[in-house]
């Protein structure tokens, strides 16, 4: 596409894959622009990567009465936003919080989440330790589409590795993020070039879920 891909992207935590986009985006590495970033927690360092790129930052963590806002309360602001800004993508990075059914269906463009494990396995959380508990021999990342249920969206894009015998979760975690640092920006090149169609994925030019394995 001629154009950049317009994101939208939601975070609630320190924002490292938000900083490989803005990254690649800057350096013009990325087909993207990055429209706006949501963010649910007041404390995330996701929201200080936002403001120094000079990106618009809608802080959705509390209400004007101070509390905490509820999930609903979050997507009745976060929806209007994402309609405002008119997206072609919306990007979960590290986004905490379990979206709605009603919220999914009413976000006007396609929604992807990168979760750190091979899907349909280890959904969830604790992704690492459950994974190194059981004894599997590989592990990895996917990027996928979000829907109703928790990480059952069709999936886009893996990045595989062997686990190592010994390490911890820590180091494993460290080893997948690295990861996800080449997998988001390879995700986002085939979408806004065409051999991803995000919308409908039978009109993708290339075969889905597209594997790819790393040491």
């Amino acid at each position: 596409m001629s154009n950049p891909l317009k994101i939208a992207v939601l975070v609630s935590g320190s924002g490292s894959n938000l900083q490989v986009m803005i990254d690649g985006m800057q350096a013009g590495r990325l087909p993207i622009q990055i429209v706006g970033v949501i963010s649910n927690n007041a404390d995330a360092y996701a929201n200080t990567r936002t403001m120094q790129a000079g990106i618009e930052l809608a802080l959705l963590s509390h209400t004007q009465s101070g509390k905490r806002m509820s999930i609903a309360t979050f997507e009745k602001h976060a929806l209007a936003q994402i309609q405002d800004w008119s997206p072609d993508l919306v990007v979960l990075a590290g986004f905490m919080r379990v979206l709605s059914a009603d919220f999914i269906a009413s976000v006007p463009c396609p929604i992807i989440n990168l979760h750190p494990s091979l899907l349909p396995h280890y959904k969830g959380l604790n992704t690492h330790a459950r994974v190194l508990a059981s004894g599997e021999r590989y592990h990895g990342c996917s990027v996928h589409l979000v829907t109703a249920q928790l990480d059952a969206g069709k999936v886009l894009t893996q990045a595989n590795l062997a686990t190592h015998a010994g390490e911890t979760a820590d180091r494993l975690a460290k080893r997948v993020q690295r990861l996800e640092h080449q997998l988001v920006p390879l995700t986002l090149t085939m979408m806004a070039s065409g051999l991803i169609d995000a919308a409908n994925t039978s009109n993708s030019q290339i075969d889905l879920p597209l594997r790819l394995w790393f040491d």
